[in-house]
C-alpha cells in the first residue's frame, strides 16, 4: 500500500473513502438528472458557431428522453464502445495470461535486460502505442504491471507508468496518426469561417507531438522512478502471484522456451496475415477512397483491436499446447470463460458509465458548458502567449468531465480557431495548445472511460486500491506532464518553431481584393 506525507496522501485518503465508482455514477446520475432540469427551465443555451444552431439545455425528464432511457437501456450499454474494446480484447489476452505465456515471456525479456531501462522503454512504448488507441489500454497497461513484477518491482508502478504514457501522453507520438486527421478535420472547419479555402495539414502537428513524446519520456521515467515507486514502497507478492508467475522465478524451463517458440510461430502468422490484409493494392485495410493519406490506414488502426485479440489467442493456445498447460480444447474455452469473469465488476461499472455519458450528451451540457468557457477565454483579453496557456488550462479543466477529444474540440474549436486567427496564431498552433491539455488530465479524473479498467488492474496486486489511491498515484505524472507542456506551447508560441511540414505557428489572413479604381473623368 502506498505510503507518504503530502497533499498526495490525502488525495488518497479522502478519494479512498469515496464510495465504490458504481455508487459514484449513480449519485452523477442523479445530479444531471437535477441539473438538466433546472437548466432548461432557466434556459441555457449556446449558439454553435458552425451551423448557427441554438443549442438549448434539455431537461432529462422530458417524455421523449424518458422514453429513450429505458427503451434504448440495452443499446446504450452496448453502444459504449470501451466495453466491446475491453471484451474483446481480454477474451484473447485471458487465455494467454493464464497459460502463463504473459509471465514467461517477461520472464525471459528481462532475464538480461538492464532493470534500470524499463521505466522508460514501458513509457515511451506506451506513448507511441497510442496510434492503437483503446487496444493500449487493455494490452500494454497490464503488461507493463507483469513487466515490473517479473523485475522484482512494484507492478502498480509499472502499470502507473503506462497508463501515464498511454493516456497522459495521449497527443504524444513519433509519427502523426488518425487522432491527427480527426483533430484537424475538426480544425479545418472552424479555420473556413474566416478563410474559405483553408485546408489542414494532416501533418500540421508533426514536430510539436514528437517533441512531447522526446519531452514526456524522461518525465515519467522520473516520476516512476522517484517518486511513485518509492511511495508505493516495496513490493511483496501474494502466494497466489507466486504461483501465477507474476512474482521473479528461476529461469525458464525446456516446455516453457518451446512454448515460446511455438507463440513466437503463431504471432508471426497473424501478423502475416495482417500485412495481407493491409499492403497489397485494394486490401481490405486500406481506404482509398480518403483524401488525406494518413485516413487511409484508418480501418487499419480500427483492426487493431481484432489483431491484438487473435494474437494472444492464438499465442496463448500455441505457448499452453507446447507447454503442456492447454491439454484439450475444452480448457481453451475454460480459459477464455475465467477472463470473462473476472471482468464482472467492470461490466457493471461499464452500464452506468455509458448511461451517465449517454445522458449527458441529451441534456446538451456540456456543450453549453464549453462554448461558454471558451468564450470567456476570448473576452479576458489576455497577451496571445497567455491565452495559448489559458486554452491548454481550459482543455485541461473540461477533459475532467468530458472525455471524449474530438467531443471537446468540435465545440471549441470554431470559437477558438478563428479568435487565434485574426490575433494572428496558425489554426496548427490552436490544434497543438488543446491538444495539449486534453492530454495531462485524462489520468486524473475517474470519468476517464478506462479509469475504472486501471483501477482494477491495480487490485490485482494492491487489493485495497482504491480510486483515491489511483488518483493519488497519477497526479504527479499528470501535474508534471502540465507543468512540462505549459513550457512547451509558451516556447513554441514565443519563438515561431515549426509545428510540422509547412506549419508555423503565426498566421496571417488572406488580403482583401483590392477594390476596383475608377477611370478618371475626362
Amino acid at each position: 500500500m502506498a505510503t507518504g506525507i503530502g497533499f498526495l496522501s490525502t488525495i488518497e485518503r479522502v478519494g479512498n473513502r469515496l464510495p465504490d465508482p458504481v455508487v459514484i455514477f449513480l449519485w452523477m446520475i442523479g445530479l444531471l438528472l437535477a441539473a438538466s432540469a433546472v437548466a432548461d427551465a432557466a434556459g441555457a443555451s449556446a449558439v454553435n458557431p458552425v451551423t448557427g444552431e441554438t443549442l438549448a439545455a434539455v431537461s432529462l425528464f422530458t417524455s421523449e428522453n424518458l422514453r429513450r432511457l429505458f427503451v434504448d437501456m440495452p443499446r446504450t450499454l452496448t453502444g459504449f464502445a470501451p466495453l466491446g474494446f475491453v471484451l474483446t480484447v481480454m477474451l484473447g489476452a485471458g487465455v494467454a495470461e493464464r497459460t502463463g505465456l504473459f509471465s514467461t515471456v517477461m520472464r525471459a525479456s528481462l532475464a538480461k535486460a538492464p532493470k534500470a531501462m524499463l521505466t522508460p522503454i514501458i513509457v515511451f512504448v506506451a506513448i507511441v502505442s497510442n496510434h492503437a488507441a483503446d487496444a493500449a489500454y487493455v494490452v500494454l497497461v497490464p503488461l507493463a504491471g507483469v513487466a515490473f513484477a517479473a523485475a522484482g518491482r512494484h507492478p502498480v508502478a509499472g502499470i502507473a507508468a503506462a497508463f501515464a504514457g498511454v493516456s497522459g501522453g495521449f497527443s504524444a507520438n513519433i509519427f502523426p496518426g488518425h487522432l491527427d486527421a480527426l483533430l484537424l478535420g475538426i480544425t479545418e472547419p472552424a479555420a473556413r469561417l474566416l478563410q474559405p479555402d483553408w485546408t489542414a495539414n494532416i501533418a500540421g502537428n508533426w514536430w510539436f507531438i514528437a517533441a512531447m513524446a522526446i519531452v514526456f519520456t524522461p518525465i515519467g521515467w522520473f516520476v516512476t522512478d522517484k517518486i511513485v515507486e518509492p511511495r508505493l514502497g516495496p513490493w511483496r507478492p501474494s502466494a497466489s502471484a507466486v504461483a501465477d508467475g507474476d512474482a521473479p522465478t528461476a529461469e525458464t524451463s525446456a516446455a516453457e522456451r518451446k512454448g515460446l517458440a511455438w507463440a513466437g510461430l503463431g504471432a508471426l502468422a497473424i501478423t502475416a496475415v495482417w500485412a495481407a490484409l493491409t499492403l497489397p493494392p485494394g486490401a481490405p485495410f486500406i481506404d482509398a477512397a480518403a483524401e488525406v493519406p494518413s485516413e487511409r490506414l484508418t480501418p487499419f488502426y480500427n483492426s487493431l483491436v481484432a489483431y491484438f485479440f487473435l494474437l494472444f489467442l492464438v499465442c496463448g493456445v500455441a505457448y499452453g499446447a507446447a507447454a503442456g498447460t492447454v491439454k484439450r480444447q475444452a480448457d481453451v474455452v475454460r480459459l477464455t470463460g475465467e477472463s470473462m469473469a473476472e471482468m464482472g465488476p467492470y461490466i457493471v461499472l461499464a452500464f452506468v458509465a455509458a448511461h451517465f455519458v449517454t445522458m449527458f450528451n441529451w441534456s446538451n451540457l456540456g456543450a453549453i458548458l464549453a462554448i461558454h468557457g471558451a468564450g470567456a477565454l476570448r473576452a479576458s483579453g489576455l497577451p496571445t502567449p497567455l491565452l495559448l496557456i489559458g486554452i491548454v488550462l481550459l482543455a485541461a479543466f473540461i477533459n475532467l468531465m468530458i472525455g471524449s477529444a474530438s467531443a471537446k474540440w468540435a465545440a471549441l474549436a470554431p470559437i477558438l480557431v478563428p479568435m487565434l486567427m485574426l490575433l494572428g496564431i496558425s489554426p496548427e498552433m490552436a490544434t497543438a495548445a488543446y491538444r495539449m491539455g486534453d492530454s495531462v488530465t485524462n489520468i486524473v479524473t475517474p470519468l476517464m472511460v478506462y479509469f475504472p479498467l486501471i483501477l482494477a488492474f491495480a487490485q490485482r496486486y494492491e487489493k485495497d486500491f482504491g480510486v483515491g489511491s489511483l488518483m493519488a498515484t497519477m497526479v504527479p505524472y499528470s501535474l508534471s506532464f502540465l507543468a512540462a507542456g505549459l513550457v512547451m506551447v509558451l516556447a513554441w508560441s514565443s519563438l515561431g518553431w515549426a509545428l510540422g511540414p509547412g506549419a508555423g505557428v503565426e498566421y496571417q489572413l488572406p488580403a482583401a481584393p483590392a477594390a476596383p479604381v475608377a477611370p478618371a473623368a475626362p
